[in-house]
């Protein structure tokens, strides 16, 4: 099977994962893969840190006329490579490809729906997700549904796949735990939360430290401690330490910074949460806390409703819901070893060995 996976993406994000790491199991299982990236962006340099090959555009080009030189390298490119199926991660290039689709015949297009913002069903989205396209991936049910129900796509047209997990470099490491848990100061005593992802608003740290907060002076639990996993992005690490004096929590918050040993540090923890605000349509925090064994709770953006039960979830927003759903996990020990279970068996189902055949038996079908 030969595929371009097109991810013009500027930062390593969620979108931009989910494309680099699905073309790196379809190159590991020998198929030939073609990652077609934005220069000098993020995305591109660790496409190339894992050894895939690279094409790179500006596929995001603003100029009109940059706009209508990409599409005669695109049919270059096409014809060169001459893939089974084009897969689209963003919405930028997607028209070109579906001209393309039309004009050549040569291969199977695929657009994957891994935004959080539901597609206008007008007349131009139409023709190319009805008529141009293949199929559509969405990585969440709610995406899903829309195209269903909003576009009117048959039902074998669209398909779930919400991602994988490296359940190989994902998993618990007893080692790991007390290593990361005394170079933090955290002894058997303390109960340690989590929050595993980029910094940044819609990550929700700031609800999550205030939420703490309530804990820690409503409700007595001195023994909490929050160990964020993360570093700056779209917000910088002195921002999230100015909530963290605001809300008096210099003695309760720790920071990582950016650390190889990412599942010893979930590893560490006692609870893991995702608290963002909106998002999480391709969950891969979720996912990695889910495979090191450790319980989750969440707020309901996202694909989060597919991944856990209702009562582990809080409305997004709501920071008192999410406190009290903190306060059951710190409380509750035999519902956090109910949660565990069960998410076991949801991310059991979800490793990279899944995601590289659900998505090879749909470009099976598409490229015939």
């Amino acid at each position: 099977m030969r595929t371009i996976q097109v991810a013009n993406v500027r930062w390593f994000n969620a979108t931009a994962w989910y494309a680099l790491y699905l073309a790196r199991l379809l190159r590991e299982a020998g198929h030939e893969t073609l990652c077609l990236t934005l220069p000098g962006t993020e995305a591109e340099a660790q496409a190339r840190d894992w050894g895939l090959p690279v094409r790179s555009m500006d596929l995001n080009a603003k100029n009109p006329l940059a706009q209508l030189a990409l599409y005669p390298a695109l049919r270059r490119l096409v014809q060169e490579f001459r893939p089974d199926v084009v897969n689209c991660h963003r919405g930028e290039a997607f028209l070109h490809f579906g001209l393309l689709r039309r004009r050549l015949g040569s291969f199977a297009l695929v657009r994957t729906r891994g935004d959080q913002r539901l597609p206008k069903a007008n007349a131009v989205n139409r023709w190319l997700h009805a008529g141009a396209a293949d199929a559509v991936v969405a990585t969440n049910s709610r995406m899903q549904r829309h195209f269903l129900e909003t576009f009117g796509l048959p039902a074998e047209r669209v398909r779930l796949i919400p991602g994988g997990v490296d359940a190989a470099r994902f998993a618990f490491d007893p080692a790991g735990r007390e290593r990361v848990r005394a170079e933090f100061g955290y002894g058997p005593e303390e109960f340690v939360i989590g929050l595993l992802g980029r910094f940044d608003a819609v990550k929700g740290q700031r609800e999550l430290i205030r939420a703490c907060a309530d804990l820690v002076r409503g409700q007595g639990l001195s023994n909490l401690r929050l160990l964020l996993i993360g570093f700056t992005t779209a917000t910088t690490q002195e921002e999230v330490e100015g909530w963290i004096r605001a809300a008096g929590m210099e003695r309760h918050v720790a920071i990582t910074g950016a650390r190889p040993d990412v599942a010893a540090c979930v590893s560490a923890l006692d609870l893991g949460v995702v608290a963002s605000l909106w998002s999480e349509t391709i969950a891969r925090a979720a996912l990695e806390i889910m495979a090191c064994g450790v319980p989750l709770v969440s707020t309901d953006v996202g694909v989060m409703p597919d991944l856990l039960a209702a009562e582990a979830l809080a409305p997004a927003g709501d920071q008192a819901a999410l406190t009290a759903l903190l306060a059951r996990a710190a409380k509750d020990a035999a519902w956090r070893g109910e949660l565990r279970a069960e998410q076991a068996r949801t991310v059991g189902g979800l490793h990279g060995e899944d995601f590289l055949e659900t998505t090879l038996e749909l470009y099976r079908e598409v490229a015939g």
